[in-house]
């Protein structure tokens, strides 16, 4: 078997070992609601969605081929990209001429909330790889 395909099933079985919450959480959720910007750039906002997207997937994504696998290191970019995100939509929302519309409001809610939670948990995946716990998933 080639190199490619060894390290692609080995990303694969790592994934798989996830909690199937997290699973569920991460593939029907999570990346979803932020790759959505894509197809959503009319809104101004989805721009800086898009951005903090592909930095915090391809961040991700040298982690887990640097590690052969998931780690909780996975959750520092997280917090580096999608913590100030939180703050600029925020902003956004609060100070934006004219006023976005209400499917970019509703679409940036959706997004500060599925990030909002993320967060919740990256701060503590990032706490406890802090601690020492480095084990590849």
């Amino acid at each position: 078997m080639n190199a490619f395909v060894e390290v692609h099933q080995s990303l694969w079985h790592s994934f798989r070992r996830l909690p199937l919450w997290v699973q569920i959480w991460m593939a029907g959720i999570l990346v979803p609601a932020n790759l959505l910007s894509f197809f959503l750039l009319e809104y101004s906002s989805a721009h800086l969605i898009a951005i903090a997207a592909v930095l915090a997937l391809g961040s991700n994504m040298l982690v887990m081929y640097r590690h052969a696998g998931f780690s909780r290191l996975m959750a520092l970019p997280h917090l580096l990209v999608w913590g100030p995100l939180q703050v600029l939509l925020l902003i956004y929302l609060a100070g934006s001429s004219p006023t976005p519309n209400l499917g970019e409001i509703i679409y940036i809610c959706l997004v500060l909330v599925v990030n909002g939670i993320s967060l919740f948990f990256d701060v503590l995946d990032t706490w406890h790889w802090l601690r020492g716990e480095r084990q590849v998933f």
